[in-house]
């Protein structure tokens, strides 16, 4: 990672000369409202020290970033020169013209795609899926695992109740069946004089939640979102066997391992949940690994970090993370790029990784020094190896609210079955479809 750092003398060079040709610009980054866009705002003052540009930032809470920000663009404002978007905008920003396509300043620049993580080049910057058209640089590698209050599993006391009821060692879970039996083992505990519980879980159903979390379930049960042989073919692998007994699960963890009151959660709620000593398992974001280390109660060797376990039909996790896009209505799109040519560069993804961003460069995941840089580096390798994204369809937002409505019906206010709300999702998403013209 030193040595990443060290060399940046000759880069900034460069950046210098290039940057010397062209006019002062204030450019202006989209991106959420989060602990990784202060880190980023922190990072960009060498650009802007390099380049003579000034960055600008807008950031917007998560529950209100993509409305926010997909009208933005929709309505082809100038706010956003450049904009950090979500995984599944990829394929809006690139079919509505919304980003430029970045393949000719890669090539001209040497930026080589090979030298990210498979997954996020997939997952954040190419369109269609699977052919080399990028659309983003792959910004913030981000993945849905688990922290487990380490200082817990250790207390002589709690392990000796979970071997009697369990059988077995308390630790880390090997499967999703151990995860939730961990959660009901906590359900209801005293610990320290208080009454603690399982686990905090992504149950929102305003925006994403619910799907960000209960895909972790169903992709390990078989869950499929089309036949791999047939595009926008999803009768029987939504709704597959497999996908309903996964469906069926995440609502039986929600009910014997979740707190009283945790019906609307998402990462903020959980990060609280968790921090404040009310659960001891938390189901979150990557973003979050840094913060809880920091935790004044939670961190220092109190926590500790695993891959979302493995069900019957696989280990799977799903992706978060997005990449950075230049926006297609911006005056300042030479300047953006520089931005994005001086992001791209080893020693500013090494530095961006020891703020507290997550770096999608190989160079810097696949360093010797990586996976001990920080108590969670080895579980983000692990997690960001098992990634699954959702539809990264321009209809997206169409196909996610009605997941969100579907799961949440179902696994909260416990509507109907869990194969009627599969069945409905299939329903739900062929009429989607059919309008777009894909069916």
């Amino acid at each position: 990672m030193k040595k990443l750092l060290l060399a940046g003398t000759a880069c900034n060079a460069i950046m210098i000369l290039g940057a010397g040709a062209s006019q002062a610009e204030e450019l202006t980054l989209c991106w959420a409202a989060w602990d990784p866009a202060n880190a980023l705002v922190e990072l960009s003052t060498d650009f802007e020290e390099q380049s003579g540009h000034t960055m600008n930032f807008e950031f917007v809470p998560w529950p209100n970033f993509a409305d926010r920000m997909l009208n933005e663009l929709n309505s082809g404002g100038q706010l956003c020169d450049l904009m950090i978007g979500d995984s599944q905008w990829i394929g809006g920003g690139a079919e509505n013209g919304h980003y430029i396509k970045l393949n000719d300043f890669f090539e001209a620049e040497g930026i080589d795609m090979a030298d990210f993580i498979p997954a996020t080049v997939t997952g954040y910057a190419e369109w269609p899926k699977g052919t080399p058209n990028y659309y983003a640089l792959p910004a913030f590698g981000d993945v849905v695992g688990w922290t487990y209050r380490k200082d817990w599993f250790e207390r002589p006391e709690i392990q000796e109740a979970f071997q009697e009821e369990y059988g077995r060692e308390l630790a880390v879970p090997a499967s999703l069946d151990e995860l939730k039996d961990i959660a009901a083992f906590f359900q209801g505990r005293e610990i320290d004089g208080n009454t603690v519980y399982g686990a905090a879980i992504y149950t929102e159903r305003g925006s994403e939640g619910i799907t960000m979390g209960v895909t972790n379930v169903l992709y390990n049960y078989g869950f499929q979102y089309e036949n791999p042989d047939e595009p926008y073919d999803m009768e029987g692998f939504v709704n597959s066997e497999g996908a309903v007994e996964g469906l069926e699960f995440y609502k039986e963890l929600y009910e014997v391992g979740t707190p009283p009151g945790s019906s609307n959660w998402y990462m903020g709620e959980n990060i609280d949940a968790y921090k404040s000593g009310q659960v001891a398992l938390q189901m979150n974001f990557a973003f979050i690994w840094p913060g809880v280390e920091a935790d004044p109660n939670v961190g220092g060797g109190a926590s500790g970090y695993f891959a979302n376990p493995p069900g019957p039909a696989g280990q799977f996790a799903q992706l978060g993370g997005q990449g950075i896009s230049v926006v297609s209505y911006s005056d300042k799109q030479d300047a953006a790029l520089e931005y994005i040519k001086w992001f791209a560069q080893p020693e500013i993804q090494a530095r961006w990784w020891e703020l507290g961003g997550y770096s999608a460069l190989r160079a810097v995941v696949e360093d010797p020094g990586f996976a001990e840089s920080q108590p969670y580096a080895q579980t983000f390798l692990d997690s960001m190896a098992i990634v699954k994204d959702f539809w990264a369809e321009p209809a997206y937002a169409d196909l996610l609210l009605a997941m969100q409505d579907r799961v949440h019906n179902y696994v909260i206010a416990g509507d109907g079955t869990a194969q009627e709300a599969l069945d409905g999702l299939v329903e739900d998403w062929v009429e989607i479809f059919e309008y777009e013209g894909k069916l």
